[in-house]
């Protein structure tokens, strides 16, 4: 990957954690976020998490999609 890719990857990844409220809820506290997500990581690991992914998908579509709405 370019540099001008990861910066863009990177700026989109930032973008999805403020909207799902994490950086407010957690006062933008960064070892906070990272322990968070490093928690979540582990959760993906576990052999029977497509329920859970599914379930989460299905939350962010709806996120994104109702985001994308608010801009129309």
């Amino acid at each position: 990957m370019n540099r001008r890719a990861r910066t863009h990857q990177l700026i989109e990844l930032g973008g999805l954690v403020k909207k799902s409220g994490l950086a407010d809820e957690t006062n933008d506290d960064r070892a906070l976020l990272l322990g968070l997500l490093m928690t979540v990581t582990k959760s993906l690991k576990a052999p029977d998490n497509q329920a859970c992914f599914e379930a989460w998908r299905e939350q962010g579509r709806a996120a994104l999609n109702e985001k994308k709405s608010d801009r129309s």
